[in-house]
This record gives structure tokens, sequence and C-alpha cells, in this order.
């Protein structure tokens, strides 16, 4: 009894040290990543035409009675509001396309090619050049209420397509890229019909930029991340089992329809947000999760916070950048994510067809 028991005990001790070993390696990546992420705010914070060092920062923010009005000004009320709001909507956009990539088993998915920052951009188009109003009282969020509405809008009709019997993931993909293409074209007879000032705001928008952060849109973003995110980690088994394929995962008594519906009304919500809030930022949505798959693989307990954390460092990285580059210009945060994005891109469709063909 005890020769047969002990191989099987040396088995099951292999198996949680190894269990415990990849959690806590997990863990410190999280830790990692939540530390550089730190770093990078407060580069965000000292980067800009008037240069602030650390100790100035972290002066202002934490004993705001010895800095000077100017500081706190360019602190409080400019930078800091702009590098948290980097850091949420990457949050915002990478939680999104890990999900859009999970439920539909598909890694070229993000917001961004569904067609929900063309929508969004289209929606913002309608309230410059039309002044038109999805949202009556909107206030000082008429622009970004239209953007907001037009995101959701498609996001209920992907939501509705998804009803419809017989419908694949591929075909999701592919109803995406059609409203992708549809909402472009919207906003090309816009633009054509625009004046040379409302022109420059829709390109601006298209653009993507952090400038018109604040602490109210700050807030909203903290609280839909607050309410979303918490959802989407209580269903992490089932969406861990969801990667292994739908007929595995009802198998296991997941129900996948309705896992799949309900992830996607967060995950528009998260985008629509997301997007109306700085415009259209490609591909923070795609890259992001790619690199939380790399570090920690598809248990979405580690892929999921993996996921925010990369878009978000991907965001104030960007967010660095485009004050960066050339001293007193700030460029949209758009077209560097794009720089980034597109290589990254082009690879994926390449690993992909090599894998097909093998």
């Amino acid at each position: 009894m005890s020769v047969t028991s002990t191989p099987h005990n040396d088995a099951v001790q292999s198996i949680v040290s190894n269990y415990r070993s990849r959690n806590q390696r997990r863990l410190l990546l999280l830790v990692g990543a939540v530390a550089a992420l730190s770093i990078t705010v407060m580069i965000d914070v000292m980067t800009g035409p008037a240069s602030l060092t650390l100790q100035d920062v972290l002066s202002v923010i934490f004993n705001p009675s010895r800095a000077s009005a100017q500081q706190k000004v360019i602190v409080w009320d400019l930078r800091l509001p702009i590098a948290l709001m980097a850091i949420c909507v990457g949050a915002m956009l990478g939680v999104a396309g890990a999900e859009m990539q999970t439920i539909l088993n598909n890694p070229l998915a993000d917001p961004f090619t569904l067609g929900l920052s063309s929508a969004a951009s289209f929606g913002a188009a309608l309230a410059i050049v039309l002044q038109w109003s999805l949202i009556p009282g909107a206030g000082v969020f008429f622009v970004t209420g239209n953007a907001f509405v037009m995101a959701m809008l498609t996001s209920l009709a992907l939501y509705g397509f998804t009803r419809l019997r017989g419908v694949t993931p591929e075909a999701m993909i592919l109803v995406g890229i059609a409203m992708l293409f549809t909402f472009n074209a919207l906003l090309a007879l816009l633009q054509y019909g625009a004046s040379e000032l409302q022109l420059a705001q829709i390109i601006f928008w298209q653009l993507g930029s952090l400038a018109r952060a604040s602490w109210d849109k700050v807030l909203i973003c903290v609280i839909i991340l607050a309410i979303v995110v918490p959802y989407f980690m209580s269903r992490s088994w089932s969406l861990t089992a969801l990667r292994m394929g739908e007929e595995k995962a009802a198998s296991l008594g997941v129900n996948v329809s309705f896992l799949r519906l309900s992830v996607l009304a967060g995950v528009s919500l998260l985008a629509a947000v997301a997007v109306s809030f700085v415009g259209a930022v490609a591909f923070v949505g795609l890259v992001g999760p790619h690199i939380a798959r790399i570090i920690v693989g598809e248990d979405q307990r580690g892929f999921l916070p993996c996921s925010a954390l990369a878009g978000a460092l991907i965001m104030s990285g960007t967010s660095i950048a485009s004050k960066a580059i050339t001293p007193g210009v700030i460029y949209p945060i758009g077209m560097i994510t794009s720089l980034i994005g597109i290589p990254f891109f082009v690879s994926l469709i390449l690993s992909q067809r090599k894998r097909h063909w093998q």
C-alpha cells in the first residue's frame, strides 16, 4: 500500500507546487506592472512644456501647501487628469479587447476592428457638422454624448446579431468590419459638406486626444471599471473554459449564449465610454491582450488584470511620447498607437496564416 501511495502523493505535491509557483509568478508580474505604471504616471506628469522635477510633482501631490500656484494648476488641473485618463482608458480598452477576443475566439477582435470607434466618430461628427444632439440637454457633453450613443447603438446592433440563430463568432467579425466601413463612409459624407473649422474638429476627434480629460471624466471611467471588471472576474472560470471551445465549455456547465451576451454588454460599455471621451484610439485593445497572453497565458484570473495593466501602460507610454517627440508640440495619441499597432497587427495576421497552413 505504501509503495503505490508514495508516487501518487509525490505527483499530487508536484502539481500543487507547480500551481502555487505559477500563482506566485503571476502575482509578481502584476505587482511589477503596477510599479511600472506608477513610474510612467509620474513621468507623464513631469513631461510637458513646463518641466517639473519628480520632487516638484511629489510636493504638489502630497504637500500642496509648499507648492506655487502655477505648479498646482499644472499638476492638478492639467497634467494629472490627463495621466489618469490615459491609464483608465488604456485599462478599459485592454479589458474590452481581451474579452472580445475571448468570446469571439478571434485574436484580431477589438473595439476598433468591430466598428465601435468609427461609430463614435460618426456620432461626434453629427454634433459638430449638423448640430444634432442624440441626448437632449447634454450641454458641455454634446459631442461626447453623441459619440457614446452611436457606439452603444452599434454595440446593440452586434448584440442583436448574436441573437440570430446559427450566427458564428467569425460572422460577427465580418459584421463588425462591415459596420466599420459603413460608418467611415457616412463620416466621409459629413466631412465633404463640413466647413474648414468643422473639418478640423472632426479630424482632431478621429486622431484621438487626451486633451479633453477632466476629473469628472476620470471619475466616470473609474466607476465603469469598478462595475464591469469585477463582473468579468467573477466569470473568469467560465471565460477560461470558453477558450477551450464552445462544446467543451457547454459540457462543463457553462451557458455559452448568456455568457457571450453579458460579456458583450460589458465590453460595449467599456469601449463606448472610452472612445466617447478620447476619440478613436486604434490597436490598444488588440496589442494589450496579446502582451498579457504572452506573459500569463489564457487563465482569466491573470489574463484579465494583466490585459488592463498592459493597455494602461501602452496608453500612459503613448501620452508621454506624444509630448516628448517634439518639445512644445503635443501629437494626437491615435497617430502613435496606430504606428505601434499596425506592425503588430500584420505580424498577428502572418502568424495566424502560418498556423493555418501547418
